[in-house]
């Protein structure tokens, strides 16, 4: 049974220079786009109630309240279903997020990114600070108790000062969640043909993401997540899903999913989704292998570690034993847990090093 689902809305008022995720900042296509997105949705989703519903991009807040509020309507969904919406700040009005609450939306998400309105302007924000100050503020108004903001460190021109500063500033709007993204340079996005300068280099970042973890940690979050702190009871269920390995459906153009043991994504070119049948474009179905792999990866992602009795039973295996090599290798990063094993905050700063060593 499925009982999480991720949506993709690809579409952006403009691009960020930072973004290399598919979006398009040409809004001519949405109402197509969305026809599209509702027949998958109606051919591919099982009905059942679901747990999470996500509405990440591109950004959502493009789509009219009533847009969005057609899409929910599709899914079976309860008071306790977390239905997050990724907003941009300077859309995020009192009467649109009025009708957002009023649509089923519990959660929202606002892209912030920084506080500092030279550096927003560089990286081709759209809005200013003062912006997500009055987005939280609308959204408190209109009745969200849970509202994340994304934060990103590394951001050219940002000193571990003036990223303190952000921190400082996002924990005195009393969000009940904070996301922390170091800046990476990908094909696809602005600055990989046209690399920034004054940017941030791996020990700076490094400290700038050790000095968050201090800050929040002092400050009432919950660090449980390797990019991810939150208030108590206020975890994003939805991203839980992912690191616990469980299934989801994914919809919409470039849009991932998981199930029934098979990971599958569509199409990456709008056109081909709009024209499509929707089936998904490319799907793997893993070995035992890839999902104990897998099961390993995103665990560690996780700051309570992975279980390892659970991946024992699971899986059949000893897991002490069959990857000791790997323990004993980096037993200065990888501390015993409660339940098995969990990443110290230094070994975050190096876990693609390390868990690329539990592949096969």
């Amino acid at each position: 049974m499925i009982l999480n689902a991720y949506i993709h809305i690809p579409f952006c008022k403009s691009k960020c220079k930072y973004c290399s995720f598919v979006s398009y900042p040409d809004l001519s296509r949405k109402e197509m786009y969305l026809r599209s997105l509702k027949s998958e949705i109606e051919g591919r989703y099982g009905g059942e109630c679901l747990e999470t519903l996500y509405f990440g991009g591109g950004t959502p807040s493009v789509l009219t309240v009533k847009e969005l509020d057609e899409l929910i309507k599709l899914f079976d969904i309860t008071r306790k279903t977390e239905v997050t919406a990724e907003l941009n700040p300077d859309d995020a009005d009192f009467g649109y997020l009025k009708g957002l609450k009023a649509a089923g939306v519990n959660r929202v998400s606002f892209g912030c990114q920084s506080f500092d309105d030279e550096i927003l302007k560089n990286i081709g924000r759209r809005h200013l600070a003062c912006d997500v100050k009055n987005a939280v503020e609308n959204a408190f108004s209109a009745g969200f108790e849970n509202i994340n903001l994304d934060l990103i460190y590394g951001l050219p021109n940002l000193s571990l000062k003036g990223f303190e500063k952000d921190l400082e500033n996002a924990i005195n709007l009393k969000p009940s969640h904070i996301s922390l993204y170091g800046l990476k340079i990908s094909e696809g996005c602005y600055y990989y043909d046209n690399p920034p300068e004054n940017i941030a280099d791996d020990d700076l970042q490094a400290d700038m993401y050790l000095k968050a973890i201090e800050i929040l940690s002092s400050n009432g979050f919950e660090h449980y997540e390797i990019s991810n702190f939150a208030r108590k009871g206020f975890v994003s269920n939805h991203n839980i899903n992912y690191w616990n390995n469980n299934s989801y459906y994914g919809f919409g153009v470039s849009a991932h999913g998981y199930e029934n043991g098979v990971r599958y994504s569509n199409t990456c070119e709008l056109e081909k989704y709009i024209n499509s049948s929707y089936k998904p474009e490319n799907s793997h179905k893993l070995t035992r292998q890839e999902k104990l792999e897998e099961e390993i990866f995103l665990g560690f992602r996780l700051c309570d570690g992975i279980d390892v009795q659970k991946i024992n039973e699971k899986y059949s295996i000893n897991f002490s034993e069959k990857y000791n090599k790997i323990l004993e290798k980096y037993k200065d990063f990888i501390i015993k847990s409660e339940k098995g094993y969990k990443l110290t905050n230094e070994g975050i700063l190096i876990s693609n090093t390390i868990l690329s060593e539990f592949l096969a």
